[in-house]
């Protein structure tokens, strides 16, 4: 389902915290498709349809496993025409990470970014 982030610290530990492969996997998501050049996820989430549907379900075109504590994750996304894909692609992997690390606590070990398609405005 997830994993146990653990308590490193001397305080008293009242229990474990759970965070679902989901949850990082959309955390991942949210961060990617903020970045300027990505148009959408592979998984057909565009920046307009987020803003539609509130940032849910943005799991698609991102896969994540976390193996004791620290998170690998794939990201498959589409680039607009024009902007450069290896910056772009840079730059999704430093959101990612932040936001994964920030957010849950977990560390993040690798971010594979995926460009399968380019957008073209029409």
């Amino acid at each position: 389902m997830g994993d146990i982030i653990n308590n490193d610290n001397n305080e008293a530990k009242l229990g474990n915290i759970r965070i679902a492969d989901g949850v990082v996997a959309s955390i991942a998501g949210i961060a990617a498709i903020e970045v300027d050049g990505v148009s959408k996820l592979t998984g057909n989430i565009s920046k307009e349809l987020v803003s539609k549907l509130g940032k849910k379900n943005l799991a698609n075109g991102v896969k994540v496993e976390i193996v004791e504590g620290v998170v690998v994750a794939d990201i498959s996304v589409e680039i607009k025409y024009g902007s450069a894909i290896k910056k772009v692609s840079e730059e999704i992997q430093a959101k990612v990470k932040q936001a994964i690390e920030t957010m849950t606590g977990l560390s993040v070990g690798v971010v594979n970014v995926v460009v399968s398609g380019i957008k073209l405005d029409n």
